[in-house]
C-alpha cells in the first residue's frame, strides 16, 4: 500500500489564505486597529505611504470569521485550478491587480466608506475560471452565463439592497477577473 502524504498544492492561493487567517487574528488581538492601519483602504492622503500600501493589502483584511471563510472557500476552490493552468506568478498578479483596481476605485467613488475583503479577488476567480475554455475567435456561453449571473446580481443588490457589503469591489473584481481571463488565454495559445 503506497503512502499518501500532504503536499502543498497550490502556493498562491494556500499561502493568500493563510495570511487573510493571521490578519484576521491579528485583528481580534488589536481590536481592529491593525485592520484600520494597514488592512483596510479608505480616503486618506495619497502622500501617506501606507495609503498606497493599504491599496494592495486590504484584501487581507476581513470583518468577522464568516467574512473570511466565504472568501476563502471560493479561494480554496478555484484557486488551485487557475494555479495550475496559469502558474503561480499569473496568479499573484491576478490578486495584485485586483486588490490595486478595488482599492483606488473605493477611494475614488466611495470617500467615505472602507473596504477590506478579498471578496473582488473571489469574483476575478470566478470570472477567470470561466475562461478556462476560451479559444480565440470564441465566446464560450458559460462566460457570458457566469458575468450575467454574477455580475447582474451585484449590480441589482447594489441598487436594491441596503448592506454593509461592496458590490462596487465585486463588480469590478468580475470585470478584472474576465479582463484577465481574455488576455491570458489570448496570450497562451
Amino acid at each position: 500500500m503506497k503512502k499518501i502524504r500532504i503536499t502543498w498544492n497550490a502556493p498562491v492561493p494556500l499561502g493568500f489564505s493563510v495570511l487573510c487567517l493571521a490578519v484576521l487574528l491579528l485583528s481580534r488581538l488589536t481590536a481592529g486597529a491593525s485592520d484600520r492601519l494597514l488592512f483596510m483602504t479608505y480616503h486618506s492622503s495619497l502622500a501617506s505611504p501606507l495609503t498606497w500600501l493599504r491599496f494592495f493589502t486590504h484584501v487581507l483584511g476581513h470583518v468577522s470569521f464568516n467574512h473570511f471563510m466565504g472568501n476563502i472557500t471560493y479561494i480554496l476552490l478555484l484557486g488551485p485550478m487557475l494555479e495550475e493552468k496559469h502558474g503561480s506568478l499569473r496568479m499573484f498578479e491576478v490578486i495584485l491587480i485586483t486588490a490595486f483596481v478595488t482599492g483606488i476605485a473605493n477611494y475614488i467613488l466611495f470617500p467615505a466608506s472602507g473596504l477590506c475583503g478579498a471578496s473582488g479577488v473571489v469574483f476575478a476567480f470566478i470570472l477567470l475560471t470561466s475562461f478556462t475554455g476560451f479559444r480565440d475567435g470564441e465566446l464560450p456561453v458559460t462566460v457570458l452565463l457566469v458575468a450575467v449571473i454574477f455580475i447582474g446580481q451585484q449590480i441589482t443588490e447594489g441598487l436594491f439592497v441596503r448592506n454593509n457589503i461592496s458590490n462596487m469591489a465585486h463588480i469590478l473584481g468580475g470585470i478584472t477577473g474576465a479582463l484577465l481571463g481574455y488576455y491570458m488565454n489570448k496570450k497562451s495559445r
